[in-house]
C-alpha cells in the first residue's frame, strides 16, 4: 500500500508577514469572514481580466506556435506554485507570496518582451513603457470591478510586493515611464527605498527558478537545442548524467521532465538553505528587519548563482537568440509598432471606448490610452487586429 506524504506545518517564521497586522488598504473596507487580506487580494488577481488574457500571451513562443509551450498565465501559475512551496517551507504566509506571483506578469503586453521593446520605443517621447509599471497600473487603476474605487485596492503589503518584488526602487524613480508609481506614492507611501516583504522575495526568486526551468523544457520541445548540448552545462549537466547511470533505458522525453523536476528541487532547497543562513548572519527577526537589510533574504547561494547565470548564458545563446525566436520578435515588433501608430494617427479606427476616451485627450494621454489598448491584447487578438485593419481581405 502506498503511502500519503505527511510534513508538519513550520512554526510561523518570527520576520512573516502578518495579515492581522496588514497596514491595511487605500480605501477603507470591512474585513472578510472568510479570507485574510493577503488571501483576499490572491482571489482579486484571479478574477481580473488581465489575469485571464495571460493564457494568450508569449513567455518565450507566441501563443499559437504550439500547445504545450509556456505562456503568461501557465508561467504564473507555476511560479506561484514555487512560491507557495518556499513560503511555506520557510513559515511565511504562503497566501501573500502566492498572490505577488500571480500578479506580477498582469502588465506584460502581447508577445513578451519584443512587445515591451514595441511600446517603449512607441512611446518615448511620452514616457516610454515599463511592464513593472504596467502592472501596477492594472492593480491600481486599469481594473473596473468595483463601484467604489478604480483598481483592485489591494493591500498595501501586496502593492509593496507588486512594486518591489526585486528589491528597492529608487534609483528608477527618476524613469519617466515609472511616473505613475512616483505620484502614487505620493498620497500612499510604498517605502520604495526598501526592501519588500520575504513573501514577495520569494515570489521573485519563484520566477527565476520557473522561467530558467521552463525554458530549458521548452526549448527542447521546440528542438532549439539538444539534451547532450546541455550535459557540459553546470546544475542541468551533474543531473542529466545521473539520470543516465541511473536508468540507462529512460527515453529523452521523460529524461527531459525528469531532470527539470530535479533542478527545480535543487534550486528550491539552495534557496531554502542560503535564506536560513541569511537570516542567522542578519539576526533577522520580524518583518522590518526584512525590509532593512542591506540585501535580499530570499536568495540563491553564491554557487547557485553563478551556476543559475551559465545556464542563462547557454539560453541566451542558444535559445533567446535563434532565429526562430528572432523572426517572431521582428514580426512583433512590426504589429504592435503598426498597430500603435495607426490608432493614434486614426484614432477613428479604435473600438468605441477607447475612441471616446481619446476625444479630450492631449497627444500624451492618447499615446496613454493606445498603449493601455496595445498592452491589454492577447498574441492572438493583436495578429488578428493587425490582418483585419492592415489586410482588406480579410475584413469582415
Amino acid at each position: 500500500m502506498a503511502h500519503a506524504e505527511v510534513s508538519s506545518p513550520p512554526v510561523r517564521a518570527l520576520y512573516a508577514a502578518d495579515p492581522a497586522a496588514s497596514l491595511g488598504r487605500l480605501y477603507p473596507e470591512p474585513p472578510s469572514r472568510t479570507r485574510t487580506p493577503f488571501a483576499r487580494d490572491r482571489d482579486r488577481v484571479i478574477h481580473t481580466q488581465a489575469f485571464r488574457r495571460l493564457k494568450e500571451k508569449t513567455q518565450v513562443f507566441v501563443a499559437h506556435e504550439g500547445d504545450h509551450f509556456r505562456t503568461r498565465l501557465t508561467h504564473s501559475l507555476e511560479v506561484a506554485q514555487i512560491a507557495r512551496s518556499i513560503a511555506k517551507a520557510l513559515g511565511l504566509d504562503d497566501d501573500l507570496a502566492e498572490a505577488v506571483a500571480l500578479a506580477h506578469d498582469l502588465g506584460h503586453p502581447p508577445f513578451g518582451h519584443a512587445g515591451e521593446d514595441a511600446l517603449h520605443a512607441a512611446t518615448a517621447e511620452f514616457g516610454g513603457f515599463d511592464h513593472n509599471v504596467q502592472t501596477f497600473r492594472v492593480v491600481t487603476e486599469l481594473e473596473r470591478r468595483y463601484p467604489d474605487f478604480d483598481g483592485l485596492n489591494l493591500s498595501w503589503e501586496m502593492l509593496e510586493g507588486v512594486v518591489k518584488h526585486n528589491g528597492p526602487v529608487l534609483d528608477r524613480l527618476e524613469r519617466p515611464s515609472w511616473r505613475p508609481i512616483v505620484k502614487f506614492n505620493v498620497d500612499y507611501d510604498l517605502r520604495l527605498g526598501t526592501y519588500a516583504t520575504a513573501e514577495a522575495q520569494a515570489a521573485a526568486i519563484a520566477d527565476d527558478i520557473a522561467y530558467n526551468n521552463h525554458d530549458v523544457d521548452d526549448g527542447l520541445q521546440a528542438g532549439l537545442f539538444r539534451l547532450e548540448e546541455l550535459e557540459t552545462v553546470p546544475l542541468i549537466g551533474p543531473i542529466l548524467h545521473t539520470l543516465r547511470d541511473e536508468r540507462p533505458g529512460l527515453d529523452d522525453q521523460m529524461i527531459r521532465m525528469e531532470a527539470v523536476r530535479r533542478m527545480i528541487g535543487a534550486m528550491v532547497e539552495d534557496v531554502l538553505d542560503q535564506t536560513g543562513r541569511n537570516v542567522e548572519a542578519g539576526r533577522v527577526a520580524s518583518v522590518e528587519d526584512v525590509r532593512l537589510l542591506d540585501r535580499a533574504l530570499v536568495a540563491f547561494s553564491p554557487d547557485m548563482a553563478e551556476d543559475l547565470g551559465r545556464l542563462r548564458l547557454f539560453l541566451h545563446e542558444r535559445m533567446y537568440r535563434h532565429f526562430r525566436v528572432n523572426r517572431t520578435r521582428s514580426q512583433a515588433r512590426r504589429i504592435l509598432a503598426e498597430l500603435f501608430r495607426l490608432f493614434v494617427d486614426e484614432p477613428g479606427v479604435l473600438p468605441t471606448a477607447q475612441f471616446e476616451r481619446v476625444q479630450a485627450c492631449d497627444d500624451a494621454e492618447k499615446a496613454r490610452v493606445v498603449c493601455d489598448y496595445i498592452a491589454g491584447m492577447t498574441d492572438r487578438f493583436a495578429i488578428e487586429e493587425h490582418r483585419k485593419l492592415f489586410n482588406l481581405d480579410v475584413w469582415n
